[in-house]
């Protein structure tokens, strides 16, 4: 069984919604501090130090959390230097306080890639509609930066509430990311957790904030029940064979587990075949590759979803699990601050990526096109007559699942009520910008009734 992402249903509605898809059991419990201390050892915020990510509380049901970060000023503007110079991201030494529980000498860094270009004068680009934005930043405040937290950068060990790392994700208060995190839990697929808090660095004004697990060592070798190896996808990576040296994928898929026994290898192999597959081969072999039943979920739900950048985007947001003992490669979806934001009306068979890479051509090139998306992978498989009715069937179900069911109208609203006000997000304006990801909701129910 899979470890997925905490949503909020309701208890009864979530009942019903595990019967359907199988998907796992979560975590209950209040995380919310009732006292300020001081985090000593290795697992802050633990009680036994043998936490581990699958068993944080964090992610509880309807937690929400106050966090506030401080900094060196001086160090902090060393960090946005090097990003405007040559877009590198460097680390700097933070103390972070979760709930009155302070954790010191954690390594924070700024985490994204189009969503930070306006830091060195670039256009952040991407729709704002849908309750969702990749815009909005400014170093002049800080406290509007995506980063990566991580506690153990500079103390070994060292976690909260066994997590090692969280993503703090961009803009305010994004629900189109959270309800497609919930949504694709929903649907039984792997995802990562989340959590709301309000949020500030060295005494600012607050924020309303997203905080989302980052996949890691923990988080890869408890996805799923079986053993399998986890590779991140590089924004600038290319999805396509290179030759059979290792080290020239190793910058563009991050290994995440399992390195003392396992390696690249497997996808490179998968590369190297997908490159060499004639359309007949492909049709044929696949199912030798790739847990097809899956991609084809995978897929359908991020048409669904209508996730701009997904494994063909510009941003190149995938994961990739290799199962041990099946042998083949599935597909883990990641940053969807994008979904839900674009056409409501997108067909199933159109291609939703956004800045190139689209086509249902069946090319064998794939890979990154001019720096601006695409993956053979998936160009093929929806292009291939063979796959079109596993494509199809899975995404009538999800459809039913996720849109026909009210299933994404209901998490709307759950979320919605454990979203925390901030200085910057009004009652008003959170109220707003439900109305307009319900609208969405609507009529991409609407629009795909009619389709399926």
């Amino acid at each position: 069984m899979q470890r997925s992402a905490i949503t909020i249903f309701s208890s009864s509605f979530l009942a019903i919604t595990l019967g359907l898809t199988g998907c796992a059991a979560t975590a209950t419990g209040n995380p919310a501090a009732t006292s300020s201390s001081s985090a000593q050892g290795t697992d802050a915020g633990a009680a036994d130090g043998e936490s581990t990510t699958a068993a944080s509380t964090f992610f509880a049901d309807d937690a929400t959390h106050e966090v506030s970060i401080v900094w060196d000023e001086t160090a902090y503007a060393g960090m946005i230097a090097a990003y405007e110079k040559d877009g590198s991201k460097e680390w700097i030494k933070a103390d972070i306080t979760i709930d009155g529980t302070q954790v010191s000498d954690i390594g924070v860094r700024l985490k994204g890639n189009s969503t930070l270009r306006s830091l060195s004068g670039g256009d952040a680009g991407g729709p704002a509609g849908g309750g969702g934005t990749s815009s909005g930043i400014s170093s002049d405040v800080p406290e509007s930066l995506p980063l990566l937290i991580d506690f153990d950068k500079y103390v070994d060990g060292q976690r909260f509430e066994g997590l090692t790392q969280l993503s703090l994700r961009p803009g305010s208060p994004v629900l189109n990311e959270a309800l497609a995190l919930a949504l694709t839990e929903a649907s039984g697929q792997a995802t990562q957790r989340y959590a709301y808090t309000t949020y500030s660095v060295n005494g600012s004004a607050s924020q309303t904030r997203l905080l989302v697990e980052n996949p890691d060592e923990t988080y890869a070798d408890s996805l799923f029940d079986g053993a399998g190896v986890l590779y991140k996808s590089d924004a600038e990576s290319s999805f396509t064979y290179q030759g059979e040296d290792l080290a020239t994928y190793e910058e563009q898929f991050k290994q995440l587990n399992r390195e003392d026994t396992e390696d690249l290898h497997p996808i490179v192999d998968f590369l190297k075949w997908l490159s060499e597959a004639s359309d007949e081969e492909f049709d044929a072999g696949l199912a030798n590759w790739v847990d097809v039943d899956s991609f084809a979920r995978y897929a359908a739900t991020m048409n669904l979803l209508v996730n701009g950048d997904d494994m063909a985007g510009p941003g190149q947001n995938y994961y990739l699990w290799y199962d041990l003992e099946t042998q083949k490669i599935s597909i883990i979806s990641w940053d969807l601050n994008l979904a839900m934001t674009g056409n409501a009306t997108a067909s199933p068979d159109q291609e939703v990526s956004i800045g190139g890479g689209g086509g249902r051509d069946g090319g064998k090139g794939g890979g990154m096109r001019d720096g601006k998306g695409g993956n053979a992978l998936k160009e093929r498989f929806l292009a291939s007559a063979t796959f079109q009715a596993i494509y199809r069937t899975a995404y009538a179900a999800l459809y039913e699942q996720l849109y026909g069911s009210g299933t994404a109208d209901a998490l709307l609203q759950d979320i919605t009520t454990t979203v925390p006000t901030s200085d910057n997000l009004t009652a008003a304006q959170l109220a707003e910008q439900a109305a307009t990801l319900k609208t969405f909701i609507q009529e991409r129910t609407a629009a795909l009734k009619e389709q399926i």
